[in-house]
């Protein structure tokens, strides 16, 4: 009957008839639900309808699709404020109260933390949350950035590296550590067939939740209308890394994560090799000071380094970007020196599940932060309009803006040779690059090895599995000292 039709099906039944009074009917089937159409002509956004006419089916149910996903009074309150940029007010910025790398700053050792946090790992008690949405364009590399080669020896990528580290600290502690991966639009579809085709990495699949983060719409600067990608398609961007809360909600990990007795989420980013994910020293500092969120931070390299400035406002931890601290301040110094705000924020934290889940209960918790940016789109006509500079506001949200909002939120140093080595710009730029990732990697082991009285001859790298050893005491007790290393080598189990 022709009542019982779906969208999935008119085009199946397009192609078998030729029947104008059916075709006339499906056409019909095209008008979009009241309540969408109520919605956009609230919102001011009714243009967005302007191509659905001309659309075929498929491309009429993914508009269509898109546009039911948008939350548009978000979107009309976040139109309504305006697109200025509110200057932080800086004289209320102090630096942080932190637990410095040397254990410093704390009633408790670091041998106290460790202890703390091996209980909580054996205990179960611990998820990994991945962030890995990021496409490797800027790097020359069009794939998901987590498939990026960096071993400097084992030229294993990013996903491996990670994945190892898991698999290595699950097997010293007894435990299978919950990995959840969270993917963009860009990156979902390769991410998820890497992982499959690569029999999962090693680890158990019923231990991977891959999931995508949501989307917000491009707006125009000067109209405040959602731009179109083409007749088909919204212009779409990724929500932030903040909008990992809601997209743990709404994908079922944190029932999942729950049912699992898990109570702690160990936050990364994909692009950094030298993250120290689930280490049980951070994981204790943050259990043994009652906090509900912990950061980790490295001194900065210099006073306008391009990162996020973790700061106190009054009892209250905040990361500052880069952009709003002013230069005086940024250059300020103390007596010994030492930079006064001095903590850059290398995106790597844990999170209380609880405070995770108290924290969807407040919608507006995390703020949206504009960005400016060229978007290209498509006109009314459909001709395409490749913007030469910024046109658009992006709207995203960052995870750091939790931290006010967390009891005895705790600050955290490491030593970046040990902990943060970021991949994020192209070759043959000065800081952060793959080939200087992959340096920082060889280092760490190398320093492990010469600490051990073994030589390692001047330009050779070394690099060392988590799985043949997962920090150097293991590695003392594999090697043998009399040991000399002349050409490069890996180590694996």
């Amino acid at each position: 009957m022709i009542g019982a039709i779906g969208i999935g099906d008119i085009s199946r039944v397009i192609s078998h008839s030729p029947d104008k009074k059916l075709n006339e009917r499906i056409g019909f089937m095209k008008s979009i639900p009241a309540s969408l159409a109520q919605s956009l002509r609230v919102s001011g956004q009714s243009h967005l309808l302007s191509f659905l006419d001309s659309l075929n089916p498929v491309d009429y149910q993914r508009l269509v699709g898109q546009l039911m996903s948008v939350d548009w009074p978000l979107i009309r309150n976040l139109v309504s404020t305006g697109f200025t940029v509110v200057e932080e007010g800086e004289e209320d910025f102090e630096p942080p109260v932190a637990v410095r790398a040397n254990g410093e700053g704390v009633a408790w050792s670091i041998s106290d933390a460790e202890d703390a946090g091996v209980t909580a790992l054996r205990a179960g008690a611990v998820a990994a949350v991945v962030v890995a949405g990021g496409q490797g364009t800027r790097l020359g590399f069009e794939h998901p950035k987590g498939m990026l080669p960096i071993g400097p020896v084992s030229n294993r990528t990013l996903f491996q590296i990670i994945a190892d580290r898991l698999k290595a600290t699950g097997l010293r502690y007894g435990v299978k550590i919950p990995l959840y991966l969270m993917t963009s639009d860009a990156t979902h579809q390769e991410t998820v067939s890497y992982f499959s085709s690569n029999n999962y990495l090693g680890l158990d699949p019923s231990e991977l939740v891959i999931f995508k983060q949501g989307t917000m719409p491009a707006v125009d600067i000067s109209t405040g209308l959602c731009l179109m990608a083409a007749p088909n398609s919204l212009a779409l961007s990724p929500d932030g890394h903040g909008g990992t809360l809601a997209a743990l909600q709404k994908n079922g990990c944190l029932d999942d994560a729950e049912s699992r007795g898990v109570k702690h989420l160990a936050y990364i980013q994909v692009d950094n090799p030298l993250a120290q994910l689930c280490d049980p020293v951070f994981l204790g500092h943050h259990l043994l000071s009652g906090s509900e969120m912990t950061t980790q931070v490295v001194k900065k390299r210099y006073p306008l380094e391009k990162v996020g400035n973790v700061v106190r406002v009054g009892e209250k931890v905040r990361i500052v970007e880069y952009s709003d601290l002013p230069e005086h301040s940024a250059k300020q110094t103390n007596e010994d020196g030492e930079l006064r705000f001095w903590a850059g924020n290398i995106a790597v934290h844990l999170i209380e599940l609880p405070f995770l889940r108290r924290s969807l209960t407040q919608a507006d918790l995390l703020p949206f932060h504009r960005a400016f940016k060229q978007v290209p789109y498509v006109d009314r006509s459909g001709q395409r309009i490749n913007p030469s500079e910024p046109n658009a506001v992006k709207f995203e949200r960052f995870i750091f803006d939790l931290l006010p909002h967390a009891k005895n939120a705790l600050v955290v140093e490491a030593d970046p040779a040990f902990a943060f080595a970021p991949v994020k710009n192209a070759a043959g730029s000065e800081t952060d690059t793959a080939e200087l990732a992959k340096d920082a990697c060889s280092n760490l082991h190398k320093g492990w090895l010469e600490r051990l009285g073994i030589t390692v001859a001047e330009g050779v790298r070394v690099e060392i599995n988590p799985l043949f050893a997962l920090d150097m005491s293991e590695l003392a007790t594999k090697v043998s000292r009399d040991q000399e290393f002349l050409e490069d080598h890996y180590f694996c189990s």
